[in-house]
């Protein structure tokens, strides 16, 4: 038994191993134009070489390129595009209707009589109050309080609203604008006329938070300034920034491009939103040609 085993893997080993010669011959002639010298085990090896090459090809090529938008089942960069939006669109929801409770709470207070309206209070403005009947008793605590926030008071020079103020749009490209700002048609930004690879600049500092192919609108980028400020960048050739990347105000992010399904030339649409509703940028900033 043991001698059969032995004989049966001698001939599998020396079936694996033996040589065989492919020739190509001249059709007409006959003559011999080159040969390989193969065995079973090396087609077994080249084509398990080839095979993982194919499949690791294959896995490259759909996983960074624009091909994956054409897979059934996988979420397009559209989706994710819109559901970032979306998201923006929910917490501004969500803000206006916490303000709205606030607002139904105290107006229940004032209707049971446990906050005064505006209109006690207007009653109460010109009552006349005996001073010398109110005693204020004075805490250490409050004192400290009061100091520090006057302290910190007494230097701050700059507050909010002059941040406000102070915050400046940079134009992200100069150019002819092709088509404007239309909430109607759900155009939510305009077109600026570039020529190939023209520089597209960030409009301010801020945090890229989408960076992504798109087959509708080409390279993509979304970026969140400060203010609840977003800005849209669509149809670029390339995209030098990536997600989670800090931005300052007129740095390149990206080059002019003509691509996506939805693109007509070589231009840059360009969007602004805030707190998830869209505004025409034309309102802040100045795309005139010097």
């Amino acid at each position: 038994m043991a001698k059969k085993k032995e004989k049966t893997s001698q001939i599998i080993k020396r079936k694996l191993l033996s040589k065989y010669r492919l020739v190509i011959l001249n059709e007409d002639t006959f003559e011999e134009q080159f040969f390989f010298k193969l065995s079973r085990f090396n087609v077994i090896i080249i084509s398990t070489l080839i095979l993982t090459f194919f499949t690791i090809g294959t896995f490259f090529l759909i996983s960074y390129t624009s091909l994956r938008e054409y897979i059934p089942g996988y979420p397009s960069t559209e989706l994710r595009l819109n559901a970032v939006k979306n998201s923006f669109r929910l917490d501004s929801i969500a803000i206006a209707m916490q303000e709205s409770g606030l607002r139904f709470q105290y107006l229940q207070k004032a209707l049971s009589g446990e906050v005064e309206s505006d209109i006690n209070l207007e009653k109460n403005r010109n009552t006349k109050i005996d001073r010398e009947s109110i005693s204020v008793k004075k805490n250490l605590n409050d004192s400290l309080l009061r100091n520090e926030v006057y302290q910190e008071d007494k230097y701050n020079t700059k507050g909010d609203g002059e941040a406000r103020v102070n915050f400046v749009l940079f134009p992200p490209a100069i150019g002819e604008i092709s088509q404007n700002y239309n909430f109607e048609e759900k155009h939510y930004g305009i077109d600026i006329v570039l020529s190939k690879n023209d520089p597209i600049k960030s409009v301010n500092e801020g945090t890229v938070i989408f960076s992504e192919w798109s087959a509708e609108t080409g390279y993509v980028l979304i970026i969140e300034h400060p203010y609840n400020l977003i800005s849209v960048y669509k149809h670029n050739s390339s995209i030098s920034k990536t997600q989670g990347d800090n931005v300052k105000t007129g740095e390149v992010i990206a080059t002019a491009g003509n691509t996506g399904e939805y693109s007509t030339g070589w231009h840059l649409h360009f969007e602004l939103w805030s707190e998830g509703y869209p505004l025409d940028p034309l309102n802040f900033i100045d795309f005139k040609i010097d």
